[in-house]
């Protein structure tokens, strides 16, 4: 050891640098020491020190020198290793060896060895642990062995330059213990460096932990070292704890899980343990979330782990920490944008986190807990200008509203903070509506999804605006929030099965049948199955024992009836049945229900439900004692039973529809008769179709529909007379128009399903047709001589005489053969569509005497003695014979060639709007089968459009819509831009269907279209010919005047924009590129070239439409400039990364070629045009320049640039520019002083006193103080409402701050002085008699 101790004092003696071999020797010497515990040769190596006048420093100067040498990583850790070693021996001078330069050379040189993990040698694990016990004793091979390795040493010190990582871990490993021997609270930047490197090595040693046994033991080892720093010898515990805190809580931030669990861990575990001993710690601690909250980052995926670690920290700390951060967060929620959504993410997972801590347990103390707080901020957030905070607000309290509801507390003031308690003033309501209406995808989608929460809660407190406007986002052009809307109104009516949440279900998922996406059908079948079918079932299998003790009113049966119906059927099942048979709801409950019975969910309970539903109805009606002849079953009952029997024949027996059948035939409900048919008529047993029942008739022809159902069910003798009935009652004439096609489509039925094979069904069913037709024709026949014997009577008579009075028989009669003509006819349209190829040649010349009937000769219809056309005397006749004539047409193309021109005429000149409605469903049907024949004249039924009826409006739009989807008609020519003006129609039910086809199914089937037509639907519906370079004819022209808004009137005006806005949203950013471009080229540009006149008013309307739509904000490409907290603003969800980075390439190359087209193309014609206009005095200039102005304000830095050409425009748009947002400032302002003041009005009981100037700062919103201009145009607003306030006081003679001060008073003069004063006292009066001063608003 003398020997290595020797050679130790010689390298320090001579000057050149430390080599390895001599932190070898050190190495070998402090193991030993520390080793066996024995500082024997310690103690001689100082000694001999001492003795050589070399000193301590020159040993700690060489070590920390080979530390910081940057050559080898070897020598670096092994020169650690021997300083630490060095302060760990016995009896070793601590004070004397440690200097701050040589601890941060230690910490430097252990952050390089974690830096890089290749610099660690292929034997590292090899090499021996010089601390191990193992080692040698002190004798001659030691010392042996020692030369043998520095030699070896000497020789490999230039190739081996890795070094050993069990020589790092031993530092690490023993820097606990140097702490306990060094305090470090007189170097507070060794401090500082300590904490800062454990936390690095850490972060670093996620991509070195496989060269470490375990990544575990490097985190014990830091823990032991920051618990060993936050002791109170090593300086101020409040300075240590916060500087360990912030170094921790970039760890915390991270996204690699080990080294963020560490963090946590030791904030959570340890220092929470610690500062139960120490205030400084406990402090430091509650105010890191608040910290973290501030360094958050604003990408989802960081920010929801980020809101993670808050809570688990916030978890830990005692109550009032837990409060005041609470409050903290409350606060955050009114700051920046990045901090309110933030604010909105914490909030929810607080409180659930803490629920049991809330306050609302709190006595008298509801509205001061916290956890009222926090709601109040999280439904404020839900009304934030931002649409992502807006979304992601809606969304967070939607997952609140559940676990709030479990308990009464919190329920109750989760009730209050929306506005739905007793004191509650709907609020909640009036901001979902709103919501759901949001211009953006995610806010609707998410007040959704919190309506859907809040069925529950709101209960029957939905009204009626806010259920329809669930209903409407049904048919949101998006499939997720369709989805999401569905399940909200089906919640609603799942819980609370109110008359009006039933109604607007029933309205708004059964039509979702028809839905393009495969997922809304099967959710539609399956609501519509578990909401209403299995309802109607669990409703039919209650029994009814217990109905007979209910009391019964004789002098209120009808209500009583009700309510028993009532008290029988829970569950609205009565209201549901009624709302399933509407006009509306019926077409789509049929398809479900056939739909249903092709995939088999229907049940043979539901036909068992529906039987007994309808018989409990008959024994209630009879037990209130009301008459039986008066009884119908429930509205709905027999639709939805003859809907489903079709798909369970054996489910319906036939004595209950034989029994039901018998009933309704027994009972016909009869009218009271009229005019002569009370004095006696020959043919008084017919029966006046006007005073049928509709109930009666609707149960009837249902019936019918489930008889044919379950015919093949049927017995043969029973059959045989049903249809032996229903052939009777078809020849009679007498029965409603549905009763006849219920009975005729029975009737077919029956015949198909008892006969052996086809062909003997076929020629059953031509017998019985035949032999109706032949009767048909026969009444018909009958009819037309009739009007002609009457005609003949006349011919010698009056007009006076000539004319059967309406009291008469004759008139009375001839109204019954109408009436029975009238059936007759409809049956016949019936037969054809029973039997299309039955022989109708002979009745085809009846009805094309009775259409052509009014096309007579014009100056013999002017005879006293000529008959009146058929469609004055039966107008009902008229208008079946058209329908029938339709039909036939159908079936027979020869005759639909000849025939169709009438239609087509009749459709122009007819004044009846049930006649033109019904010739549209005919032509359309010409249209499906005859396409070739009918697109001639397509111009002619899209007038229509224009039809003064809403009802045939409405119908000429579906039909036509639907035969665009199928591709029987295409988009050219006129139809797209007479379309357009289905968008601003008068019905709101047209213009919701317009908006739903231009918006949802034109922008998929056609995406081109808007943008291909939308520079002539500007000259058309102006109604200016300058881009055909012709002018139309007269009749075209008037014709083309139906479908233009032409007139510069703001209704004309708000009208065409609402179209052309309609047609940009439904354009690709590169096509509103492309439409801006048009519109510059071809109108802008035709007006500088005279092309287009500016002395017309159509051109003029032109030219400010052109001005308005380049300024619109829909076709401009908006640069994506947004952060990452407006990310819910896009209107679909696309989470792949390649997606939104193509999108966001895509969006920046559509951006620079706007303002590339903008510099080269569109600034010169401005300048050319602005030139033209001010030369013609023109009153467009003004629109112009608002429209430049618009356009230039993002490219103010460039307007020098832009503007070359014409320097005096540059310098008016600037001053423009200016002095707008100076307007926009001021009356920003004006508005917030006004609602200040307005506000303060309200609240004062007393007499009103104006605030001061410094009051009403203080009360503005936050977002004015931001704004320079606007928080300068805000206190001259302030100003002047001080002074108007002054001048109003002084005008009512109220004390001025004037009046009260306390001033000298000057004595009069004599004399002089005194004589001007007496000559001015009259002008003095005279002012004072003057009008007082007025404040703007008393004016």
């Amino acid at each position: 050891m003398d020997e290595i101790i020797g050679r130790i004092l010689s390298d320090l003696e001579n000057p050149s640098p430390i080599s390895q071999a001599f932190l070898k020797d050190l190495e070998a010497l402090l193991g030993y020491a520390l080793g066996t515990n024995d500082s024997m040769d310690l103690e001689n190596l100082y000694s001999e020190l001492s003795s050589r006048n070399i000193g301590l420093t020159s040993l700690t100067n060489a070590i920390y020198s080979a530390m910081d040498s940057g050559g080898s990583p070897r020598i670096s850790v092994l020169a650690s290793k021997v300083y630490v070693s060095l302060l760990l021996a016995p009896n070793s001078p601590v004070l004397s060896l440690f200097t701050p330069i040589a601890f941060l050379s230690l910490l430097r040189t252990i952050r390089m060895a974690f830096k890089d993990s290749s610099l660690v040698s292929n034997e590292g694990s090899l090499s021996r642990n010089p601390g191990a016990k193992k080692k040698g004793r002190r004798n001659a091979r030691l010392d042996k062995s020692r030369a043998e390795n520095r030699d070896m040493g000497c020789e490999n010190e230039g190739e081996e330059k890795g070094y050993n990582v069990k020589d790092l871990f031993f530092v690490l490993d023993k820097f606990e213990v140097v702490l306990g021997l060094v305090h470090l609270d007189r170097f507070p930047d060794c401090l500082k460096a300590l904490v800062q490197t454990v936390c690095q090595i850490l972060t670093m040693a996620v991509e070195f932990s496989g060269h470490l046994e375990s990544f575990g033991s490097l985190n014990g080892v830091c823990s032991r070292i920051l618990g060993e720093v936050l002791k109170a010898v090593h300086g101020n515990q409040v300075h240590t704890a916060a500087e360990v805190l912030k170094e921790l809580s970039s760890l915390i931030l991270l996204h690699k899980s080990e080294i963020r669990s560490f963090g946590l861990g030791f904030v959570v575990n340890r220092m929470v343990e610690l500062g139960e001993s120490s205030s400084d710690i406990k402090k430091a601690v509650a105010n890191l979330p608040k910290y973290l909250a501030q360094k958050a980052p604003e990408k989802a995926e960081p920010r929801a782990l980020a809101v993670e670690s808050i809570i688990e920290i916030v978890k830990a700390l005692d109550f009032e920490d837990q409060v005041g951060f609470a409050d903290y967060v409350v606060k955050m929620s009114q700051g920046k944008g990045q901090f309110r959504l933030l604010s909105v993410d914490i909030i929810p997972v607080l409180m659930m986190s803490l629920s049991g801590s809330l306050g609302f347990d709190m006595v008298n103390g509801v509205e001061n807990s916290w956890g009222w707080r926090l709601l109040e901020a999280l439904v404020q957030r839900c009304s934030d200008i931002t649409a992502g905070i807006r979304a992601r607000a809606l969304n967070n309290l939607a997952q609140l509203v559940v676990p709030l509801s479990r308990n009464d507390n919190s329920k109750e003031a989760l009730k209050e903070v929306l506005g739905l308690g007793n004191k509650g003033t709907n609020g909640m309501n009036d901001l979902l509506k709103k919501r759901c209406m949001d211009e953006k995808a995610a806010v609707r989608k998410a007040s959704l999804l919190l309506i859907s929460k809040l069925a529950a809660l709101l209960g029957g407190e939905l009204d009626g605006d806010l259920l329809k406007t669930i209903g409407m986002a049904c048919s949101d052009p998006l499939v997720s929030i369709r989805k999401v809307a569905i399940s909200a109104i089906s919640e609603a009516f799942r819980t609370y099965s109110t008359c009006l949440i039933i109604k607007e279900w029933m309205h708004s998922v059964p039509r979702l049948i028809n839905d393009n996406e495969t997922s809304i059908q099967e959710e539609c079948e399956n609501l519509f199955l578990e909401l209403v079918l299995e309802r109607v079932v669990r409703a039919g299998s209650k029994r009814s024992s217990n109905h007979e003790s209910v009391p019964h009113d004789t002098l209120g049966q009808k209500n009583n009836f009700d309510m028993d119906s009532e008290f029988l059927f829970p569950q609205g099942v009565l209201g549901l049945l009624k709302g399933i048979c509407d006009g509306e709801v019926a077409p789509w409950v049929k398809k479900i229900c056939s739909s249903l019975g092709k995939k088999k969910k229907l049940r043979p309970s539901i036909c068992i439900a529906l039987k007994k539903i309808i018989r409990e109805s008959e024994i209630q009606w009879l037990n209130n004692s009301m008459p039986i002849e008066k009884w119908t079953a429930p509205p709905g009952s027999w639709f939805l039973l003859s809907e489903v029997s079709a798909y369970l024949p054996k489910a319906v027996d036939w004595e209950f529809l034989h029994r039901h059948l018998q009933h309704l035939d027994k009972y016909k409900p009869v009218g009271e008769l009229k005019g002569s048919l009370e004095q006696g008529d020959p043919d008084e047993g017919m029966l006046d179709i006007e005073f049928h029942s509709v109930a009666w008739i609707g149960d009837r022809v249902f019936l019918l529909q489930t008889i044919s159902n379950v015919s093949v069910e049927l017995p043969p003798e029973p059959a045989a007379d049903l249809a032996h009935s229903f052939l009777k009652r078809l020849e009679g004439f007498n029965m409603h128009s549905t009763e006849v096609n219920a009975h005729v489509k029975a009737l077919r039925t029956l015949c198909k399903r008892k006969a052996l094979n086809t062909d003997e069904a076929d020629l059953l069913v031509t017998r019985w047709t035949d032999q109706l037709l032949s009767k048909s024709s026969k009444v018909l026949d009958s009819y037309m001589s009739k009007i002609s014997d009457v005609t003949k009577e006349n011919v010698f008579l009056t007009p006076h005489t000539g004319v059967s009075q309406p009291g008469s028989k004759t008139a009375a009669y001839e109204s019954k053969l109408s009436t029975q003509a009238t059936i007759a006819m409809y049956t016949i349209g019936s037969l054809v569509i029973v039997c299309p190829s039955a022989n109708f040649k002979s009745i085809v010349p009846v009805i094309h005497t009775i259409i052509t009937s009014g096309i007579s000769d014009s100056k013999s219809s002017k005879l006293p003695g000529s008959a009146a056309p058929v469609k004055d005397r039966a107008p009902s006749l008229f208008i079946q014979a058209w329908l029938t004539m339709g039909k036939i047409c159908l079936a027979d193309s020869k005759l639909a060639k000849r025939y169709l021109p009438l239609f087509v005429q009749e459709l122009e000149k007819s004044d009846s709007a049930a006649l033109r409605n019904n010739i549209v469903v005919v032509m359309s049907d010409f249209c499906v089968r005859y396409t070739a024949l009918v697109d001639c004249y397509m111009s002619k039924i899209t007038k229509c459009l224009r039809d003064p009826c809403e009802l045939v409006r409405r119908q000429t739009f579906t039909l036509l819509s639907r035969l665009l989807q199928r591709d029987y008609v295409k988009w050219r020519g006129v139809l797209f831009l007479r379309f357009l003006l289905c968008l601003v129609d008068d019905s709101e039910k047209i213009r919701q269907q317009a908006d739903f086809l231009f918006g949802n199914i034109l922008k998929a089937k056609a995406p081109l279209l808007a943008y291909n037509s939308f520079v002539e639907a500007i000259f058309v519906l102006n109604d200016c010919n300058a881009h055909t370079g012709c002018k139309n004819a007269n009749s075209s022209r008037n014709e083309n005047r139906l479908f233009t808004l032409r007139g510069n009137d703001e209704k004309s005006r708000s009208q065409r924009m609402h179209i052309y806005v309609t047609l940009l949203k439904q354009m690709a950013p590169e096509h509103l590129l492309a439409t801006f471009a048009k519109v510059c080229a071809e109108i802008l540009a035709s007006a500088t070239d005279t092309l287009l006149s500016l002395e017309d008013s159509t051109g003029l309307s032109v030219l400010q439409d052109a001005f308005l739509i380049l300024s619109s904000k829909e076709i401009r490409v908006q640069p994506s400039r947004g952060s990452s907290s407006e990310a819910a603003d896009i209107e679909e969800e696309v989470v792949e990364s390649g997606v939104a980075s193509t999108s966001a390439a895509k969006g920046r190359a559509i951006t620079q070629a706007v303002r590339k087209g903008l510099i080269q193309n569109t600034i010169p014609i401005f300048i050319e045009l602005k030139r033209l206009l001010e030369s013609k005095n023109s009153p467009l200039t003004g629109s112009l320049m608002e429209c430049l102005r618009i356009l230039l304000k993002d490219y103010k830095n460039e307007i020098d640039d832009i503007l070359v050409a014409d320097r005096q425009l540059q310098k008016e748009l600037i001053y423009d520019m200016q002095k707008y947002e100076s307007m926009k400032s001021k009356s920003t302002a004006v508005k917030a002083v006004a609602s200040v003041q307005k506000s303060d009005t309200h609240r004062s009981t007393g007499v009103s006193k104006e605030p001061s100037l410094s009051a009403l700062k203080s009360k503005l919103p936050e977002q004015l103080h931001t704004n320079s201009k606007v928080a300068s145009a805000a206190a001259d607003a302030i100003a002047a409402a001080t002074v108007r306030s002054v001048l109003r006081e002084v005008n009512q003679g109220a004390s001025t701050p004037l009046s009260t001060m306390n001033v000298p008073k000057l004595k009069a003069h004599s004399g002089e002085a005194a004589a001007v004063k007496d000559g001015r006292f009259e002008v003095i009066e005279s002012l004072r008699r003057r009008q007082s001063f007025y404040s703007d608003d008393e004016n």
